[in-house]
């Protein structure tokens, strides 16, 4: 299942939950209220249904997976160009972002191949939805993109066992971790490298961990104005999701709607040569096999 947080073109100020299906969006929200589905109806964001005992599970057995339901929820349904995709997730506790967890990565910037995770902090004041912009700082003529594949959280937990570890996750999305690089040279640590506003930007929803299993195997691109820029694959994650989703747990808590944000194959612009980096007027688009395009134009502040 395909869930997002969405607004109706024109009340910005309405955020809704609702689901892909074909080109359409379907508008649980009002589903919900009006008693076409049997489901709490404070729930109004993906959030909301993380932090519901059982919530995806409930969701979709309300939902039928085949065919039109009986209550016919195409009623509640309008194309997806009508619509304006929210991040995901709206207000997470945590964003995790990974280092250098690909193979042709920690190739391509003469990286050793890391023997455990690198993980650092991104502010959750850094997200941003899909279509909306990335703002360009003065401060850097360096900015960069990172293809990357999202999880997010869906069970709270903590020493999670690798094995069990797959049970707290809720689903997938894409990812562009932007980043600063004039700032990498001269930090000891990259909070703010990838904290600027609309520097995460995430989306356009969440496909449930029931359609994608562990995440392995799926193509994953960036392009810029069209051309692509980054092709590879999850297969060739150095750390996959399970020990990622373990290792993280064992020093932080993780909570519904956390994100971990796997790592960038190679493809960066900083490590071509020469080097190539976004400017205003560039549109940049992270495709993942199985859940979608995020696209965001950038802007200049």
């Amino acid at each position: 299942m395909k869930l997002l947080n969405f607004y109706r073109k024109g009340k910005e100020s309405e955020i809704a939950l609702g689901y892909v299906l074909n080109d359409r969006c379907v508008d649980l929200t009002r589903a919900i209220v009006s008693g076409a589905i049997t489901f709490p109806r404070s729930v109004t964001t993906i959030e909301d249904v993380l932090n519901t005992p059982d919530g995806i599970a409930r969701l979709q057995a309300a939902i039928p997976t085949e065919g039109l339901p009986s209550a016919d929820l195409m009623e509640y349904s309008v194309p997806l160009s009508e619509v304006h995709c929210a991040p995901p997730v709206l207000n997470p506790q945590k964003v995790i972002g990974i280092g250098f967890n690909y193979l042709d990565h920690a190739e391509e910037t003469k990286t050793p191949l890391p023997k455990e995770p690198l993980f650092f902090a991104i502010f959750a004041s850094a997200i941003t939805g899909h279509l909306d912009p990335i703002v360009k700082p003065a401060a850097t003529e360096m900015l960069d993109y990172e293809a990357e594949f999202a999880v997010i959280i869906g069970k709270r937990g903590r020493h999670i066992p690798v094995e069990a570890a797959l049970d707290h996750v809720a689903g997938y999305t894409a990812f562009n971790d932007v980043s600063a690089r004039n700032f990498q040279a001269t930090d000891s640590q990259w909070l703010r490298v990838k904290s600027f506003d609309t520097f995460a930007p995430i989306g356009p929803w969440m496909v449930t961990r029931d359609e994608l299993g562990d995440g392995s195997g799926l193509n994953i691109q960036c392009r810029v104005n069209g051309e692509v820029r980054q092709n590879s694959n999850t297969r060739y994650l150095i750390f996959n999701v399970p020990y990622l989703v373990s290792y993280v747990s064992n020093v932080l808590t993780l909570q519904p709607g956390d994100v971990i944000s796997t790592g960038t194959p190679s493809g960066v612009g900083f490590a071509r040569n020469p080097q190539v980096f976004l400017k205003a007027g560039d549109v940049v688009e992270v495709e993942i096999e199985k859940i979608g395009t995020l696209r965001n134009p950038v802007i200049g502040e």
